[in-house]
């Protein structure tokens, strides 16, 4: 990629974050330390072994049940990070969020068959915010964010928002899964499972940068098929505390970096 296919970023165009707590889970990846050998490339692939979804026993069975499995690993991540704090902001994000349910609703009625009250009410892209504000009894601002493969970035963007606008802290989740069979000819990585949460908090002595600018090239984009997704990049780029990562996606290039004081 040549530098003078990019526009210089400006000042305005960067968020700083500091993470002060985080978790994750993917099948076969429950624990931190296994998280971190897979980021070293010494663990097992995300999605490829272990429980089939996370247990979620602090959420009610009754609407642990409703979730779906993209849904249960965000809610783990989020139970998991936030620590049993409330009253915090929570910004959800999904790249194809409950497309599953959508793609199952689509075909009974192609088929004129009944559809479900239940699936369709959670089919929606703030079904899994929906379901923890609920088991939580919580009042708090709460938003689900989809923005193609930069996700992820336009959700640091807006948890970013909120702390400019006076939360002390935001929660920010992000989960996927492989796309339904329908739909997989236009997988453009290697999709696999995954949920994780940082709770975010004013720039510190270790913070988390994030500067974007306009890509006037698309055909730079990343589009790998054999490539991980997008929050698997970025998860990878936190956890080993890498001094950088770059992306270019959705017509922008991308700039995560970690600056100690």
């Amino acid at each position: 990629m040549s530098e003078t296919q990019l526009s210089t970023p400006s000042p305005a165009d960067a968020i700083r974050f500091s993470v002060s707590a985080h978790a994750a889970w993917a099948p076969g990846l429950e624990t931190e330390a296994a998280w971190l050998d897979w980021a070293e490339g010494r663990g097992a692939q995300a999605g490829l072994a272990g429980p089939a979804e996370p247990a979620l026993p602090s959420m009610p069975a009754l609407l642990r049940r409703r979730a779906s499995l993209a849904g249960k690993m965000a809610l783990h991540a989020a139970y998991g990070a936030g620590g049993g704090r409330s009253d915090i902001p929570v910004v959800f994000c999904s790249r194809h969020g409950e497309c599953g349910r959508s793609v199952d609703l689509l075909t009974d009625l192609a088929q004129d068959a009944p559809m479900s009250p239940a699936a369709f009410s959670l089919s929606v892209h703030n079904a899994t915010g929906g379901l923890f504000s609920i088991a939580r009894h919580d009042h708090a601002n709460s938003l689900a964010l989809a923005a193609g493969n930069s996700t992820i970035e336009h959700a640091a963007i807006e948890a970013c928002g909120l702390l400019a606008d006076g939360a002390p802290e935001v929660l920010l989740v992000a989960s996927d899964g492989p796309l339904p069979p329908m739909y997989s000819e236009f997988a453009d990585c290697n999709e696999q499972s995954f949920g994780w949460a940082w709770l975010l908090q004013p720039a510190g002595a270790d913070a988390i940068g994030l500067r974007w600018s306009r890509c006037a090239d698309e055909t730079h984009a990343d589009a790998d098929a054999a490539a991980d997704p997008a929050g698997l990049q970025i998860l990878r780029f936190f956890l080993r505390a890498d001094a950088a990562l770059h992306r270019v996606a959705d017509g922008r290039r991308w700039l995560w970096s970690r600056h100690h004081a």
